[in-house]
């Protein structure tokens, strides 16, 4: 197995090819540490904040290497999986840290919180804590956390005399899209992901496909995207997207949908709870102040929002251990957070990480309306039992077992391709589905 997970990962780099956007820290001259990090809005909040870690410990230089988000996961997992030592810390998320615990691969973190004076480990969200340990200690600790909750414009919704259920089905969503959807003022009537990716397009697609009673195994891990439950849930993201969704769906991703929406060019959005700390600035939104919350949409299965965070792990590979503590346990501490807040605004603080964050009278003063429906995200999902009928793996947004990284990037693609009109939906699944069949195989499913 552990030879198979190797091969799987460095074969990943033929898929895409990867650059470097690096960014030099510009601290000491002492000790130099790299750090891999995904260039989402936080972890740039994160960069031009480094000159208060270097304040602290002037004898610590920090290179950055921003990446976007699929580049991002495949340059860590080849490094990280050869042992290259590249990289002293790497952003990653609850899908990779208990597996590669598991191999060894990164460095036990729990003597090191131990020994941290005021850090705090039970200060993080319990859904969140527990998905980034292995055998009761922590391998990675979480910059943000988040789940998956629908965004909707009240302004847009008030002009039209509509009303958001707290708890809407994806029927109701559909038609509020309808309604909502003006091409001649460019506005959509829903953003959704359709960017190839198992953690872009695969993330929210993967959660209706549960909540439409679908699943991508059943317990003998023989493939069931061919199944009735998985047919009617792309077929209805795909319909819902090329009806009501944004201009070029099918190379939107996380980002994209963040600056559709942030733009006022989508009436709703399905995706990340992390996207309030963009929504909520007016100096990167405009619509701060007019977007409400409220749960993922149902269809059958109750459980259908995902849970995940972006963490700060050690390799086991990193000569510069101590070091690279001092800056993962800074950028996750409480004290990084209130200086998020200070400086750049409470809107921009990483959410979902720290319980505490949500008890800071600034935070709450701003949070008002995302912040329980935020919490109520994070500890909803039924990650242990994603779907409506039994399946062999856990993870809402993903089945946690090495060949994932691969199987939902080449599922992705195929349904990427039947967003963009290259293909049926049909021919799309049967493609998928061979793939899935391959990797169940593996697992004994025939």
């Amino acid at each position: 197995m552990m030879r198979r997970i190797c091969v799987l990962f460095v074969a990943l780099l033929t898929l895409t090819g990867c650059g470097f956007a690096g960014a030099g820290g510009g601290g000491g001259k002492g000790e130099s540490i790299t750090v891999a990090v995904v260039s989402n809005p936080q972890m740039q909040d994160m960069q031009e904040l480094i000159g208060r870690f270097h304040e602290e410990h002037p004898g610590i230089d920090v290179r950055f290497v921003s990446l976007p988000e699929n580049e991002s996961r495949q340059k860590t997992a080849e490094s990280v999986s050869t042992g290259s030592g590249e990289f002293d810390v790497v952003m990653i998320s609850n899908y990779e840290t208990p597996i590669w615990a598991r191999n060894g691969w990164l460095r036990n973190l729990g003597p090191d919180i131990a020994r941290t004076p005021g850090y705090d480990q039970q200060d993080f969200v319990p859904t969140v804590r527990k998905a980034l340990s292995y055998q009761g200690n922590m391998y990675s600790v979480p910059f943000y956390g988040e789940s998956s909750f629908l965004m909707y414009r009240k302004d847009l919704f008030a002009k039209k005399g509509l009303v958001m259920p707290p708890n809407p089905s994806w029927q109701q969503v559909a038609a509020l899209a309808a309604k909502l959807n003006d091409p001649g003022s460019d506005t959509a009537g829903i953003c959704l992901r359709g960017l190839p990716g198992w953690g872009e397009l695969m993330a929210p697609l993967s959660t209706v496909i549960n909540t439409f009673g679908g699943r991508w195994f059943d317990p003998k891990w023989r493939a069931q995207l061919e199944s009735p439950q998985v047919r009617e849930a792309v077929r209805f993201y795909v319909d819902l997207l090329r009806k009501y969704g944004e201009p070029g769906a099918a190379a939107a991703g996380f980002t994209q949908c963040l600056n559709n929406f942030a733009a006022g060019n989508s009436a709703m959005w399905y995706d990340s709870t992390s996207a309030v700390s963009t929504l909520e600035d007016p100096k990167s939104s405009k619509v701060a102040g007019k977007v409400g919350y409220v749960a993922a949409p149902v269809q059958r299965h109750p459980g259908t929002g995902w849970l995940y965070s972006w963490s700060l792990g050690i390799p086991k590979t990193s000569e510069h251990a101590d070091a690279a503590w001092k800056f993962v346990s800074w950028a996750t501490s409480k004290h990084y957070i209130g200086e998020v807040g200070k400086t750049l605004g409470w809107s921009r603080v990483p959410p979902a990480s720290r319980l505490s964050t949500y008890e800071r009278p600034g935070y709450r003063k701003l949070a008002g309306a995302f912040a329980k429906p935020t919490l109520d995200a994070i500890n909803s999902p039924t990650i242990e039992h994603p779907t409506a009928k039994p399946v062999p793996y856990t993870g809402g947004q993903f089945v946690d077992i090495p060949e994932f990284i691969d199987l939902g990037t080449r599922v992705s693609q195929q349904l990427s391709a039947a967003i963009a009109g290259q293909k049926s939906v049909d021919d799309a699944l049967a493609q998928s589905q061979e793939y899935a069949a391959t990797v169940g195989a593996s697992y004994g499913g025939r």
